[in-house]
């Protein structure tokens, strides 16, 4: 039902209750005068009595309490202690028609609406003639009491006027303001009870007073005015009491964070708050209207959308206590007209202020809300084609491999795409980005739900398959997903046939998401090399797993023979150019396969019983090396990677400060690099390790910082001096938000914690400025020089750049120029670059 209907229903129920009220006092004013007319004996002053009995009618009205509910003011009298008073010295029927002409007066005079004098009279002749039948049937004759046989018959018919006037009145005030009717009942009705029982000994002390000593008829006066004013302010303290404490509850409740919770709340409390018929706020931000009444909301929506109650509105600005951030306004609409006191006047300016409070905490909220879900977002997913990244693939991936056993089978597919860098030549990055997004949809809609789509970076995407019923069925799946890529693109007009290559890898009993992704990739490629669409990953064609099986029993043997070398990348000041430090990078000689990388031996180094003297050999030419630059003027430090199994020996402090003594090097000469994949960190024996090295002065790295895997309580339990930036943030920095916030919050805390922050793959002049303008002092990679062997770096420094030794690379600005520096700026530190390995010390 509209709510113009249901008031309309109510204004009907409230007439007809009312035309009841005045229909029964008709009857008992045409019976009284009946009454009256067949009356032998009038009273001896029948003029006199008249008079006082309209009188005290008339008085009784006028002395009364206010209370205001919603638009109506009603107002709580002393007209039933009149009445009883006069049926104490009247018959019946006179103080009905006495009671009737009093009241019209006072209630005409009051200025009162036609509807309210009609019911006001009503009411009270209902009252009198009801009271005046229960005195009389309580046996109160005229004339005829005494003071003893008074009492009970005065006090049941002064409570049957109590209760009438209740149980006629408080329907009325229901059905006009909307409030409970058990509610009205049940409100201040310990005082009322307490104001009732003082009038009623007001009426027995005035009955019953002129028959001891009539005198004392001059204290009754006094005493009817003290109780009134003690009533009333009793009456205004207790409202008052109850509004300060509906504040509090009200604006305690605004203390939420959701938007919709504070204006539902506040339209809501409002409405019971202030008594008004409806409540409206509408906010200038977004122009959003919510308003309500009765303790529901009926409307939320845009501004301007009408209102359906007409009359009174009062308005109240959403602004701080000191007229600051508007928000809003809201208003409090009444069916006729009302006027506010001084406290409500106050206790809106502060329900006011306490919600401009509450909505501008919970924008606030939203928007942080927003912004979090925003980088939260940007975190894990790619910003061109707004599929995951590499990182939400290890993560969701982790996930499913730890229950794959209850979901199915889970594998992988790793898609790449052949000859993409010929569109980029030809067309240009911008054609080469339309052609990764149509790419992106194209692999988003042939997957299934449960199915993670990727893009790992370029042109490689990867497909994370789960809850298969069976291997066999990713095969199919695969052939699916790379099928859709074979139909030309649509490139600004140009038909363009894109193909693919794919690589199939089912989640393998142990080694988790990177040998995973590590064996999808073996796939790929395994595809590419035979021309075909898709291959699965075999055990037996991966090459690398049976290279290392070979490679480590050849490991005594390249140890005594000598075929471990080390060559060193420099370490440079990225203002100046010149060289602050040097990596040591462990290479194999090896007599039949030549030049092995590190990450193909490294494994089997740490696995075998041959980690220390491999240490001891990496150490020893380290050493050797940053001697000989130090002899011929060039004292720079020397960083050795740390595998973590040497930081398990208690004994490795003492073997690297040997080393260091055997070669006349201050400990201050030598860096040692960890990994941010240091999970030993937690053992009180690589705690020892690591605090006596630091204690001797052999300064600590910690490398790779960044990639995911490092966190503040492993900085908090290892002494480091220095972090170094992977270098795959560097290379992404220029075209990715996430990798240059990573680069910002790294120097920020190398700042914060007093630590050297060196950036690792730095090989273009446009990176080396930006990390320079970021603060960051140092960095290594291809810009300044590959990987060399010591006679060369000391050739190197010794030519210099520029005229000046020990610089590999102009500085940035020339000599004498004014530079600004970025605030904490650090000294250059050392590192090496990323994809290499971790050699043991």
């Amino acid at each position: 039902m509209a709510p113009q209907d249901r008031r309309n229903g109510t204004d009907r129920r409230l007439l007809s209750l009312i035309g009841l009220v005045v229909f029964l006092a008709t009857v008992s004013a045409v019976a009284s005068i009946v009454d009256l007319h067949g009356h032998r004996h009038a009273p001896a002053n029948a003029p006199a009595m008249w008079l006082a009995l309209i009188s005290l009618a008339a008085v009784g009205f006028t002395v009364k309490v206010r209370i205001r509910i919603r638009a109506t003011n009603h107002y709580i009298a002393w007209t039933e202690t009149a009445i009883v008073i006069g049926l104490t010295v009247a018959p019946t029927s006179m103080v009905v028609l006495a009671t009737g002409i009093g009241l019209a007066v006072a209630t005409s005079l009051a200025r009162l609406t036609p509807v309210k004098v009609a019911f006001g009279v009503g009411k009270n002749m209902l009252v009198a003639a009801f009271s005046g039948m229960v005195l009389q049937a309580a046996g109160w004759r005229l004339g005829e009491e005494s003071a003893v046989s008074a009492i009970l018959p005065l006090s049941l018919a002064y409570l049957a006027a109590v209760l009438l006037d209740e149980l006629v009145a408080l329907p009325v005030i229901a059905l006009a303001t909307g409030e409970r009717l058990a509610d009205l009942f049940q409100e201040d009705a310990g005082l009322r009870v307490a104001a009732a029982l003082a009038r009623l000994v007001v009426i027995i002390g005035t009955v019953l007073i002129p028959l001891g000593d009539s005198r004392l008829l001059l204290a009754v006066p006094p005493l009817v005015l003290s109780l009134h004013l003690l009533y009333s302010n009793r009456v205004k303290a207790r409202t008052e009491q109850q509004a300060w404490q509906r504040l509090a509850r009200t604006t305690d409740a605004l203390n939420v964070v959701d938007l919709d919770k504070v204006l539902t709340t506040a339209v809501t409390q409002a409405g019971e708050l202030f008594s008004a018929d409806e409540v409206e706020i509408e906010l200038r931000d977004g122009g959003r209207t919510v308003r309500g009444a009765g303790g529901t909301i009926g409307y939320d929506g845009p501004a301007g959308e009408p209102s359906t109650v007409d009359g009174a509105v009062l308005p109240a600005r959403l602004e701080g206590h000191d007229g600051s951030a508007d928000v809003g306004v809201l208003r409090l609409r009444f069916r006729g007209p009302v006027q506010l006191s001084e406290r409500e006047q106050y206790t809106l300016r502060t329900f006011a202020s306490a919600l401009c409070t509450a909505v501008r905490n919970a924008q606030a909220y939203a928007e942080l809300a927003r912004v979090a879900a925003e980088h939260a977002h940007a975190a894990t997913h790619d910003a061109l084609t707004g599929l995951a990244n590499r990182r939400h693939l290890l993560e969701r991936g982790t996930e499913q491999l730890s229950t794959r056993h209850a979901e199915g089978v889970t594998a992988l597919v790793l898609i790449d795409l052949n000859h993409f860098k010929e569109v980029n030549d030809t067309l240009g990055h911008a054609a080469g980005d339309q052609v990764l997004m149509q790419v992106a949809d194209r692999l988003r809609a042939a997957a299934q739900t449960e199915d993670l789509v990727a893009r790992l970076g370029g042109d490689e995407f990867a497909v994370l398959l789960r809850g298969l019923p069976a291997p066999a069925i990713a095969a199919h799946r695969a052939e699916a997903l790379i099928g859709t890529l074979h139909e030309p693109l649509d490139v600004d007009g140009m038909r363009i046939s894109i193909e693919a290559s794919g690589g199939i890898a089912v989640a393998p009993a142990s080694g988790g998401m990177p040998e995973l992704l590590r064996r999808a990739d073996v796939a790929m490629y395994q595809a590419k090399r035979a021309g075909q669409r898709v291959s699965t990953y075999a055990p037996t064609r991966d090459t690398a797993d049976l290279g290392r099986l070979t490679l480590g029993g050849e490991l005594p043997r390249a140890v005594a023979d000598h075929e471990f070398t080390v060559n060193f990348q420099p370490i440079v000041d990225l203002g100046t150019g010149e060289v602050t430090g040097a990596e040591a990078l462990a290479r194999w000689h090896h007599p039949t396969h030549g030049m092995i990388d590190p990450l193909r031996f490294i494994e089997a180094v740490e696995r075998s019983g041959m980690l220390p003297a491999f240490a001891e050999a990496i150490l020893d030419q380290a050493l050797l090396a940053a001697g000989s630059w130090r002899a011929a003027g060039f004292d720079l430090p020397v960083s050795v990677n740390v595998s973590p199994r040497s930081l398990l020996d208690a004994r490795f402090p003492g073997a690297v400060l040997a080393r260091l003594r055997a070669h006349d090097l201050p400990p201050d000469r030598l860096v040692l690099e960890l990994t941010e994949t240091l999970t030993l960190s937690q053992l009180d024996v690589v705690d020892r390790v690591l605090s006596r090295l630091r204690d001797s002065g052999v300064r600590l790295a910690l490398d790779d910082f960044g990639t995911g895997y490092s966190s503040l309580s492993l900085l908090s339990r290892i002494p480091v001096h220095e972090l170094k930036i992977d270098r795959s943030f560097v290379t992404a920095m220029e075209s990715s938000a996430e990798a240059a916030a990573v680069i910002r919050s790294t120097l920020d805390l190398g700042r914060s914690l007093d630590l050297t922050v060196v950036a690792e793959g730095v090989e273009s002049e446009p990176q080396r400025r930006a990390l320079w303008e970021l603060g960051c002092a140092a960095g290594q990679g291809h810009l300044f020089a590959r990987p060399l062997p010591a006679g060369s770096v000391l050739a190197a420094l010794q030519r210099g750049s520029g005229g000046r030794p020990g610089a590999l690379v102009p500085p940035l600005h020339d000599t004498g120029a004014v530079i600004r520096l970025a605030p904490g700026r650090r000294q250059p530190g050392r590192s090496r670059p990323t994809g290499l390995p971790h050699l043991p010390a």
